[in-house]
């Protein structure tokens, strides 16, 4: 996640991702509302991408009895969401570092936001196949990021529309196609299908589309099978 250590990018990161992702706090309040329909009011959410904070805070106002455990690679993006979370921080279990090293719950549900776009497809699944090995059998999970069709013309309309909502946004037009470059080169964006097909792989069930968003998409899935606890529970 290139540029997430550098203290511009962090300082910037809340407004900037507003300018470039179509109904960002929407996206979060939907978040919550779907965990909410599966999980009890003292549920345990895995946040998997959670540095700045802005799903943890919206989901923290929204269930004052749930808690949390954040996972990010970046430690000055935690520190960003302890300082945006203020007292709400202290329901939140921070980890710097990546799924695989996270704590193995069992999680009452999960989510990820603006995060597995910047895998290629086998780290991809890998880190789904862990979050989901993480999660109570029924679990909801909830995903979003840049997903678009990749052939032909495609990624082209759909960045250039991703560069005219930045620009509309406040992004100065030469600097929102410097953002939208950027994307095409850091980004291996996998299209929709795709996307479905890996959370199916991973271990999640009845995947639905909620979100869709110019160049974004979001899914909910429910988690199949066992948990990681529930496997090393089994006898050998």
């Amino acid at each position: 996640m290139t540029g997430f250590s550098d203290p511009g990018a962090v300082a910037s990161y809340r407004q900037r991702t507003a300018q470039l992702v179509p109904g960002l706090h929407d996206l979060h309040r939907m978040s919550g509302v779907l965990l909410a329909e599966r999980v009890s009011g003292d549920a345990r959410i895995l946040v998997l991408g959670a540095g700045g904070g802005m799903e943890l805070g919206m989901l923290s106002r929204m269930q004052p009895g749930w808690r949390f455990v954040g996972v990010d690679p970046s430690g000055p993006m935690l520190d960003l969401a302890r300082s945006n979370l203020g007292a709400a921080a202290a329901r939140v279990a921070f980890h710097e570092g990546y799924v695989d090293t996270a704590p193995e719950g069992p999680f009452d549900a999960a989510v990820c936001l603006l995060t597995l776009h910047f895998l290629p497809a086998p780290e991809r699944l890998a880190t789904l196949r862990a979050l989901a090995g993480r999660l109570r059998p029924g679990a909801p999970f909830v995903c979003a990021h840049y997903s678009f069709p990749a052939e032909g013309a495609a990624p082209d309309r759909w960045l250039g529309r991703a560069a005219g909502f930045a620009a509309a946004s406040g992004v100065p037009a030469p600097q929102a196609a410097g953002i939208v470059a950027r994307l095409r080169q850091l980004l291996p964006v996998l299209s929709p299908a795709q996307d479905e097909a890996l959370l199916e792989d991973a271990g999640f069930a009845d995947v639905e589309l909620f979100y869709a968003a110019l160049a974004f998409r979001g899914w909910i899935g429910i988690r199949s099978g066992p948990s990681v606890a529930a496997r090393a529970a089994l006898p050998r």
